[in-house]
């Protein structure tokens, strides 16, 4: 399906991902978007060279983390004025051919922000790791007792209107995902799951199913979570 009349921007923040970032670009529905953002965040591998080989938009952030390259990426749009940004991991354990399922709702149903539900579709055995179950039972349970509503996943993979997104002030780096679901609600934006697919990809993991990783994951979940209880909109 075709929206001739909406522009629309994906932004994939990206670090030492030559081996999957051809999988995901390949990937991307051409018939639906405009433009493919990749912000490179220090690799040293051929992650940049393939970025523009492929025809996407190269930019680059220094400082590590998730929210940093995707605050940048959303710097560039503002002089894009794209309608809707879709957001999407490098490392191909999203499926980017499955983006028209986040858009449809946002043109068909007015939606503002819609999210891919790993919990709700089909996720590849061993895709999950432990501490990214772990952190998505903390962060849902504590958003739902906190904020009042039911998400299922606080995975990256997500579509949303790009007015709504400046809206929202974004700022946060390692807690960029659950920043922009708390705020969404705070905000009272009109907010869908839909279930997409996971695959393990072919990147590397950034923890393994240990005490140390399953930690840190709570630590940053704990951090965003109420970093924003006083946030107002």
């Amino acid at each position: 399906m075709m929206y001739p009349d909406k522009k629309i921007a994906v932004i994939i923040p990206v670090l030492n991902e030559e081996k999957t970032l051809p999988f995901v670009l390949n990937d991307m529905p051409k018939d639906l978007v405009n433009e493919v953002v990749v912000i490179d965040n220090g690799s040293s591998d051929r992650t940049p060279e393939i970025a523009k080989e492929l025809g996407a938009t190269l930019l680059f952030e220094s400082k590590r983390g998730y929210g940093y390259p995707c605050l940048r990426g959303i710097e560039y749009l503002k002089t894009k004025n794209p309608d809707i940004v879709v957001f999407v991991d490098g490392n191909y354990s999203d499926h980017p051919d499955e983006i028209g399922k986040l858009i449809a709702p946002i043109i068909r149903e007015d939606y503002d922000l819609v999210l891919g539900s790993r919990a709700m579709g089909n996720v590849e055995e061993g895709a999950l790791r432990m501490p990214v179950r772990f952190g998505n039972l903390l962060a849902t349970l504590l958003i739902r007792s906190l904020y009042g509503f039911q998400y299922t996943d606080v995975g990256p993979f997500r579509a949303i209107k790009f007015d709504k997104l400046l809206k929202l002030d974004m700022n946060d780096n390692l807690g960029w995902t659950i920043e922009m679901q708390v705020k969404a609600v705070k905000s009272g934006y009109k907010i869908l799951e839909v279930p997409v697919s996971y695959r393990m990809g072919t990147g590397k993991s950034k923890f393994t199913g240990n005490v140390r990783g399953i930690s840190v994951v709570g630590y940053r979940i704990l951090r965003a979570v109420f970093k924003n209880l006083f946030y107002s909109p």
